[in-house]
């Protein structure tokens, strides 16, 4: 029993050995290749440059709105002509536009034939057709800004995961230590232990720590893999390529980096914002002119022949084929609806609250980057004085464990006390990873938040 055990402890050190070495012999993903990576495969980016190429097509659409309508229509028609004068409204059905010409029922099939080409054109509405072009424009800019904002958020993400992964990548480097350390305890006391300077239940005990490093090993390894895959479906990378360049985190430290100022004016998510707001007041624009007047410009020719002569005697079918009588008509026309003015003045109200409702979310957003860099402003600097102080923490803990080890050896202390220097210096270990993780996400917070990461990823060149 006692050799299978010892065959399990060989199997997972092998393990963990391999996995160790595997991630320090891939070559590191910088920081920039990965956002390189994210710009171009992301697929929420790509979808977002789909739109902007559906507002491009229908900025086009909207540019040849001026064109005018040229109708062709041609029939040829066999049937009856009995009708009685009179006025109607067609209700877009008209049968026929002919009054009557007999004084009796008259049933003779007759034939007919009509071709028309209509040409309607609205020549001047007052601006409408610009301000059609500049919302048409104006939607196109609000999707590029839309595509920049979500490159935005998506590189604030990668960002996010990548100091994560360098954080775990640390904390799996002092598992390791630790679990190294557990091991030469375990060493120490199973040799004490079969001396009979120690009781059994201290190699329990070490056991048992052994047991516990080694399952924190497995989850933060696992936490790690969830966030490479992560990363790989935003960057495209294979997940188990994706390792951290863990030396930056020494450079961003010991980098004379200032206080950031926000880039207001080419900031993605006040672009964006912006952009809506502009948008909503040109369309404000098209509302007015909307309901401007017409002018219009209209023309039409025609000819047509029938079977029934002037005297009005129904002649050959056959004779009904080809135009007999040929006309046109030119004017130049102008059309307005009172009843629109309350429509506009309705309408003109409701774009006018959307306008207040861009506005003021541009202003909150402005406030919330303020506030925001204020806060990575103040975490930065506490993580500062934190890195200040844990070096003493760490070097006070290394030596109490080992003079603890010390003892422990020579027997002038217990098992209990050993396993609490140990877990001091553990915690040290991981209060020092994590201080630098405070640190270095502050920064990129305050960058991110200043529309200044490009500043940060010069410093790691």
């Amino acid at each position: 029993m006692l050799s299978f055990c010892k065959s399990i402890c060989l199997f997972l050190l092998l393990l963990i050995a391999v996995s160790v070495n595997a991630q320090q012999m891939t070559t590191p993903v910088t920081l920039r290749q990965l956002l390189a990576r994210v710009d171009k495969n992301a697929p929420a980016l790509i979808t977002d440059s789909s739109a902007i190429k559906i507002r491009q097509a229908q900025a086009a659409e909207v540019r040849n709105n001026w064109l005018p309508n040229l109708k062709l229509n041609y029939q040829a028609d066999i049937g009856t002509s009995n009708n009685v004068t009179g006025p109607y409204f067609g209700y877009g059905i008209i049968p026929s536009s002919s009054g009557g010409i007999h004084s009796a029922n008259v049933t003779t099939t007759l034939s007919t034939n009509l071709g028309i080409a209509f040409l309607d054109w609205e020549v001047y509405n007052f601006g409408y057709y610009g301000a059609q072009n500049r919302v048409a424009r104006s939607n196109i800019q609000v999707e590029q800004n839309n595509f920049a904002q979500s490159k935005y958020e998506l590189e604030s993400y990668a960002i996010n995961d990548y100091l994560l992964l360098m954080s775990l990548q640390d904390y799996l480097n002092i598992q390791a230590r630790n679990i190294q350390r557990t091991q030469d305890i375990l060493r120490s006391v199973s040799s004490l232990t079969r001396s009979g300077v120690r009781p059994g239940v201290d190699t329990s005990i070490a056991n048992a720590e052994l047991s516990k490093a080694r399952l924190n090993y497995i989850e933060l390894n696992n936490q790690l893999q969830q966030v490479q895959l992560q990363l790989a479906e935003i960057s495209g990378l294979p997940y188990q390529s994706i390792v951290a360049d863990t030396l930056i985190e020494n450079q961003l430290i010991n980098a004379p980096i200032s206080t950031f100022n926000t880039d207001t004016t080419g900031h993605p998510i006040i672009n964006f914002y912006q952009s809506l707001y502009q948008n909503s007041k040109v369309q404000e624009d098209v509302v007015k002119k909307q309901y401007y007047p017409k002018i219009s410009f209209e023309g039409a020719a025609w000819g047509r022949g029938s079977s029934v002569d002037p005297e009005g005697n129904y002649n050959s079918l056959s004779t009904g084929w080809g135009f007999q009588r040929d006309n046109y008509l030119l004017g130049v026309g102008i059309s307005y609806n009172l009843f629109d003015l309350r429509r506009e003045r309705l309408k003109l109200n409701t774009q006018k609250a959307e306008t207040d409702y861009f506005r003021n979310k541009l202003e909150e957003q402005k406030t919330l980057l303020a506030s925001g860099a204020n806060q990575a402003n103040a975490e930065m600097q506490t993580a500062k004085l934190r890195l200040r102080e844990i070096p003493n923490q760490l070097r006070a803990a290394t030596e109490g464990y080992r003079q603890k080890l010390s003892l422990y050896r020579n027997g002038l202390t217990d098992i209990i006390e050993l396993d609490a220097a140990l877990s001091i210096l553990y915690r040290a270990e991981t209060d020092y990873v994590q201080a630098k993780y405070a640190f270095t996400n502050a920064l990129f917070n305050q960058a991110i938040t200043d529309n200044q990461v490009g500043a940060i990823l010069n410093i790691l060149k």
